[in-house]
């Protein structure tokens, strides 16, 4: 073996680490904000709420925030470390390692900064607009470009297991984030979605499982392969368990996110797909989990002293609850309880809190001091952290639990006399107060332990001295002498292109057997010849309504369950459950994730144009004890019709049957649906409220407010269904 001298770099470990702990305060504060403003509205929506921190909009600020910010730059502070050493090779460009660190703040800020402004295309998870989506694949370009080179001009022959991961998460999230993006641009700040309606929806979830699986997942589970055994000084428990759990994990995953559509419009056959891949999940996801605690056989001991052994063994253990319960969950009879409730939000905070949070403290708090060539300042304030975290992560999900239980279960309560006994959505939610009370404290704590980490890291930071380029000597291992029969996979782990591409198909398999026959079998999605294109009033509404985030509280999803028709469908005539052919011109679908309010599939038509207006200034008035926040900005502010017609040709582009040259005739149909709408709000309010003010000034004022859109919008849910209905 001949022997090396590297350099490791260890500067842009430095610069994600930090960046990750100030994401992950800012992150954090963000979803505290959001956790407040639900358990104490009247406080933090009536008097310190504005539009840009409304609900509505700083809800996918805060996931974005953890998810990308946090736990984005979590992973790449973790490759860049772990990957150079499993190599024994330095990273093939600094300049690229760099261009990945500043592109990737770049994007985060980019986020910042449009995110509040409700610049946004609504699907979760994948909220930012197409130019930031197109700097998102350059930059994953940019760091698989730098990893896969690195790869090359290694040092040892074979890859270890950590690696299979890293890789499997760039060629996966690259797919993902492309086929989920595809968007078509009406201006800089604004896009519609490729896809419509039922389709759309099943490539949402295809990409937002997914996200959750091999962005939040795999490549964390290549640092737990990396840093568990690196903090134990134990060799992974088992190096075949470690081929069948990456191997099964990374093909059955990529089917699975049908299971979020039960019940749905979706196809019956894709919603079967996801049930039966998300419950095999269990067994790959626990193979991987039970590797990982027992490699720490002989040293459970060091737990009680080791911080960083106590933050990897609660993560690893949040994990296996996480993919316990997510195959539970895909199960129809719990996702009848638990869909659009407390109970998804608690189970993915389990996972964000648990896995990757407590995955990445104890990264930090092992990486910092090596580098920084000292000791952590306080092991008892890091000692501290960890409890306080963890009693945090408890008071966190335990009320959201209770509180989707509760959910789920009243929602189906039933009087002898077949009538529901909580017809009333409202009443549901007000009993929630107390959990959401007792969230915002567990959140608190959680916070509390993160600024306890940045204490501890700057006062060890401050007292090191750090090694910007860590020399070591390497043995250099090009080639094993052959010594008989290798085990089969080591043909593959020695042949990283080989690798890459195997795990391309493997994880493409599922995607295209889903969405493929979906979006070209016309039979997946009937249509119903009385369902129109959307007015333009009610298209300018309908973006309104995806730039406050609405379908972040309210679905538009009404399933084929009684307890569902019942409350939002009783009539014959109101249309029944939501089909498919409803959504057809519906670029991007709004059927929501969770009922903070009720759903509003069949809205239209049910309240006066007038009631609209009321419940957007003033709900309270109209909704004691509500938690919706005041829009009194959509009264205030004219509708911009600027991009009207570009809006309407893109619809065309994509199919939407509106008639040749309509665009040019778009802003005459507004304005007369417009005058229609406040014309009736004004005639309906009593003379006190107008002070005496002339009806006609009146009128030519509202008309081009904002919030004579929305309602245009609010009103066309579910009519067109209505009337097929009452024929």
């Amino acid at each position: 073996m001949e022997i090396q001298t590297i350099k490791y770099d260890n500067r842009i470990v430095k610069y994600f680490a930090f960046a990750t702990i100030l994401w992950a305060v800012i992150g954090m504060l963000v979803g505290l904000i959001a956790a407040l403003q639900l358990a104490f509205p009247e406080f933090f929506n009536d008097y310190l709420g504005f539009r840009y921190i409304s609900f509505g909009r700083i809800r996918p600020l805060h996931t974005n925030a953890v998810i990308f910010a946090f736990v984005g730059n979590g992973i790449f502070m973790g490759i860049y470390y772990s990957l150079q050493r499993l190599l024994k090779v330095r990273m093939w460009s600094d300049k690229l390692s760099y261009l990945n660190f500043w592109g990737w703040q770049f994007i985060i800020v980019c986020a910042v900064l449009t995110l509040p402004f409700g610049i946004t295309t609504s699907k979760e998870y994948a909220e930012l607009e197409w130019w930031i989506d197109i700097l998102i694949a350059l930059v994953w370009v940019v760091f698989g470009w730098n990893m896969f080179a690195t790869i090359l001009i290694r040092n040892v022959k074979h890859l270890y297991v950590a690696i299979w991961f890293y890789i499997a998460t760039f060629v996966t999230v690259a797919i993902l984030h492309i086929f989920n993006s595809f968007e078509l641009p009406v201006s800089f700040f604004k896009s519609y979605s490729w896809y419509a309606g039922v389709q759309d929806a099943l490539v949402q979830w295809w990409y937002g499982h997914n996200a959750v699986a091999f962005f939040l997942t795999t490549p964390y589970l290549g640092l737990m392969y990396y840093f568990v055994p690196k903090a134990a000084n134990r060799p992974v428990y088992s190096y075949r368990l470690s081929i069948i759990h990456f191997w099964a994990l990374i093909f059955i995953y990529i089917w699975a996110g049908p299971h979020h559509l039960l019940y749905t419009s979706l196809p019956d056959w894709a919603q079967s797909l996801g049930v039966v891949f998300s419950i095999m999940l269990i067994a790959p996801s626990w193979g991987g989990m039970l590797n990982g605690l027992l490699t720490l056989r002989g040293a459970w001991d060091r737990v009680r002293d080791d911080v960083m052994l106590k933050f990897m063994v609660v993560a690893l253990t949040c994990y296996g609850m996480a993919t316990f319960e997510g195959p539970l969950l895909s199960l129809k009879s719990v996702n009848m309880i638990s869909h659009f409730t407390d109970w998804t939000i608690a189970h993915v905070h389990v996972g964000g809190l648990g896995w990757n949070g407590m995955m990445t403290f104890g990264m930090i708090y092992w990486l910092i001091p090596r580098m920084f060539k000292t000791t952590l300042y306080s092991r008892k304030l890091a000692n501290q952290h960890f409890w306080i975290a963890t009693l945090g992560i408890i008071l966190y999900a335990v009320p959201m639990y209770i509180a989707g239980f509760m959910q789920g279960l009243r929602w189906q309560d039933f009087n002898p006399d077949g009538t529901l006994v909580n017809k009333d959505f409202l009443e549901i939610v007000i009993d929630m107060k107390p959990y959401y009370i007792l969230r915002s404290i567990g959140g608190l704590l959680y916070i509390i332990g993160a600024l306890m980490l940045v204490y501890n890291i700057f006062k060890t930071v401050k007292a090191g001295s750090f090694e910007a380029n860590e020399e070591v000597e390497v043995a250099v291992e090009k080639a094993h002498p052959s010594k008989g029969k290798e085990y089969w996979h080591r043909s593959i782990e020695g042949k990283p292109v080989r690798f890459m591409l195997i795990s391309i198909i493997v994880v493409a398999i599922g995607g295209l057997a889903e969405i493929i026959p979906t979006i070209a079998v016309k039979s997946n999605i009937p249509t119903i010849s009385s369902v129109k294109p959307y007015s333009p009033l009610e298209l300018e509404g309908r973006d309104i309504y995806i730039r406050e985030g609405c379908n972040n509280c309210h679905s538009q999803m009404i399933r084929p369950l009684r307890f569902e028709t019942a409350r939002y469908a009783p009539t014959p005539e109101s249309g029944g459950y939501t089909k498919a052919g409803e959504h057809v011109y519906d670029h991007p679908f709004l059927w929501g994730s969770k009922r903070t309010g009720p759903d509003l599939a069949r809205e239209g038509g049910l309240r006066g144009n007038l009631w609209h207006y009321k419940h957007m200034i003033d709900p309270k008035a109209l909704s004691y004890g509500t938690i919706m926040p005041a829009y009194t900005w959509l009264r205030d502010d004219n509708l911009n019709t600027d991009l009207l017609t570009k809006k309407i040709e893109a619809m065309q582009t994509m199919g939407v049957p509106y008639p040749k040259g309509y665009a040019s005739k778009a802003k005459a149909d507004l304005d007369e649906q417009a005058l229609k709408i406040a014309t009736d709000i004004v005639e309906n309010t009593p003379k006190i409220a107008l002070n005496g003010q002339n009806k006609n000034a009146k009128i030519n004022e509202l008309k081009q407010k904002e919030i004579i859109a929305l309602i245009a919008y609010l009103q066309r849910l579910g009519t067109d269904i209505k009337v097929k209905q009452s024929k």
